[in-house]
């Protein structure tokens, strides 16, 4: 595998994205009002790119950019409790050299995988209107054709889900750990890893591992 990490090649086309005035709107103010936690830090506030390896076989979809999460530190699964989940669960199979991501300035390396959003840009409360969606797929159906060695599509929640099914303009029904055959690669779906699934137990960091685990396997067959 070459060893060589780059963002996508249209991030530039992402950041300067206007499509949803709502959620650029939203993401703005946020960088400016901040936390009291993260007062310190300037924050990144714009639409978000995906990160990860260019021959990535596996690509992990979230929903959106966290307000204080990725739209802070500009790295998407970065600086919040989703993005623990996500890098601690790659750490342990061998895809990331580092076990937690905090920042964009901690080296974060992955190996076959590249990580991306449905949405581009941290929506209010998390819910982005279904336009909103329909807009930032068109990225999302960029990045998965830019990927070409992409084998396995791993969903993290409904929208997510659903999301990679519009850029495949195919119907299929969400649920955790449901593996779907579509268009010569496999989707999978997750409960997405946020704090409201993860504290109230609805998502477990054995069942989580189970999935993550079985999208990697599915990468290794012809």
């Amino acid at each position: 595998m070459a060893n060589k990490y780059v963002q996508n090649m249209f991030d530039d086309e992402i950041i300067s994205c206007y499509r949803c005035p709502r959620l650029r709107q939203y993401s703005e103010m946020i960088a400016k009002i901040k936390v009291k936690r993260f007062r310190n830090w300037e924050y990144w506030g714009k639409p978000l790119p995906g990160y990860g390896d260019e021959n990535a076989s596996l690509l992990i979809v979230g929903l959106a950019p966290a307000a204080h999460g990725g739209n802070r530190t500009g790295r998407v699964f970065t600086g919040d409790e989703s993005g623990k989940w996500v890098t601690k669960a790659l750490y342990e199979l061998g895809l990331s050299n580092l076990e937690f991501s905090l920042s964009r300035e901690d080296n974060l390396i992955l190996r076959g995988v590249y990580l991306t959003n449905a949405v581009k840009c941290a929506p209010p409360e998390n819910k982005p209107l279904r336009e909103e969606i329909l807009n930032c797929n068109y990225y999302l159906r960029k990045e998965i054709t830019s990927l070409r060695n992409l084998k396995v599509i791993l969903a993290l929640g409904k929208i997510a889900f659903d999301s990679v099914c519009i850029a495949f303009n195919e119907k299929c029904k969400f649920s955790h750990g449901v593996v779907y055959d579509v268009k010569g690669k496999k989707i999978v779906g997750s409960y997405h890893p946020s704090a409201q699934n993860t504290k109230t137990g609805r998502l477990t960091w054995e069942s989580f591992m189970q999935v993550v685990r079985k999208a990697y396997e599915l990468t290794k067959e012809s």
